[in-house]
């Protein structure tokens, strides 16, 4: 642990300056984590698993430069922002690219200054795309703001058709005619929603692999360092955060899986796949449909589905929130170089996303590369022995 003073003496409104200490996340000591869970129950705004403890330590078990700022007042940790720093000094929120909730959470009333922050963790640019609104220290930081829709939760007293025709009428008929279809074709519909077979989780990692590479996006469950943080966080059943694999099933076969994080009132949807052969039953949504339900009956009060444009959050969610995008930097040449290289790739995607004039022709682009390098994989293998199933 490193203690660090951010400055001396008191505020201009009496209160102590903060001191600042940097730490592993996995080897928080238990009274910080507790201190953690404290600052984020009394702010609902931070009730997000992935602002929890639990969550930065499963990506520091992985990544070596994950590190936890803790703030201080009067000897009390009452603030925590989780990061990566790489050797140049480049910080990032941690987990970026998987997370979607960033924030440094902390008690009310509590806040710093930017810039001796990043100077107390070695950073001279500490990058986000997911961080809260109510973030004010970074507020000037935040180069752009986005829509990231929830669906808010009420739980039913009846059954799963009940509830489904209560909460959204216009979904139901169709919703459930394409269930009852499917479980006539393959087998009785069956629902879990926390299913612990580690095997289901790799069936779920090798589908949502398989469609990375059909639409030419970037494989995460190619990375070793992510397989092994999922597999960690599936492990993990704590009362703030808890790995949650869902799973549809039409009589014995799974036709559809999610797995993300859940604390005791904010379920995070992250990874959700479906077998491809059967995309026309529209499992994904039957998934998620199902999803809201069970948590709704678990005491979860909000699904948070993450920023995104997509179809099926449009049907699904009630409510927004607004997470910024941007660079929280000091005075120092790699900042600079940072940003003149990050900047323009953020807001060319962000072009692109925002427009479905171009969004669509990009997402049919990427899905005929996709399929060419199915076709081409077949095609170069066809004169190969056949490989040895697991």
């Amino acid at each position: 642990m490193l203690r660090v003073p951010a400055t001396a003496g008191t505020g201009e409104d009496g209160r102590s300056e903060v001191e600042i200490s940097i730490h592993r996340p996995e080897s928080l000591s238990e009274a910080l984590r507790r201190a953690w869970h404290r600052a984020a129950d009394e702010s609902p705004e931070y009730a997000n698993p992935f602002l929890s403890p639990e969550f930065a330590a499963g990506i520091g078990r992985h990544r070596g430069g994950a590190r936890v700022a803790v703030l201080h007042e009067d000897g009390e940790a009452v603030g925590f922002l989780p990061y990566e720093r790489n050797s140049f000094g480049v910080g990032r929120a941690i987990g970026l690219g998987l997370s979607d909730c960033q924030a440094l959470v902390h008690r009310p009333g509590v806040t710093w200054d930017t810039g001796r922050l990043l100077r107390a963790c070695g950073l001279s640019v500490f990058e986000f795309d997911h961080l809260v609104g109510e973030q004010r220290p970074f507020t000037r930081f935040v180069t752009g703001t986005f829509a990231s829709p929830v669906v808010d939760l009420k739980a039913g007293d009846g059954s799963y058709a009940q509830w489904l025709r209560g909460a959204y009428p216009g979904l139901a008929k169709t919703t459930l005619k394409k269930e009852r279809r499917l479980g006539r074709d393959l087998g009785e519909m069956r629902f879990v929603f926390d299913e612990r077979d580690p095997a289901m989780l790799r069936t779920l990692m090798e589908w949502k692999s398989a469609q990375y590479r059909r639409t030419s996006r970037m494989d995460r469950f190619a990375r070793p360092w992510i397989v092994n943080v999922v597999d960690d966080l599936f492990r993990v059943r704590e009362e703030h955060f808890t790995g949650v694999l869902s799973v549809l099933y039409a009589g014995d076969r799974p036709v559809a899986a999610h797995f993300g994080p859940r604390s005791r009132t904010v379920f995070a949807a992250w990874f959700t796949t479906y077998d491809p052969e059967l995309r026309y039953y529209s499992p994904g949504l039957v998934m998620h449909l199902r999803m809201a339900e069970a948590a709704a009956r678990e005491g979860v009060r909000v699904m948070d589905l993450g920023r995104g444009d997509k179809e099926y959050k449009d049907w699904l969610k009630t409510r927004e929130l607004r997470v910024g995008e941007g660079f929280a930097v000091r005075p120092h040449p790699v900042a600079t170089a940072h940003r003149l290289w990050r900047r323009p790739v953020r807001g060319l995607r962000n072009t692109v996303l925002a427009h479905p004039a171009l969004r669509e022709p990009a997402d049919r682009l990427l899905k005929a590369v996709g399929a060419l390098r199915t076709s081409a994989g077949t095609v170069q293998g066809a004169g190969r022995a056949a490989p040895r199933t697991r």
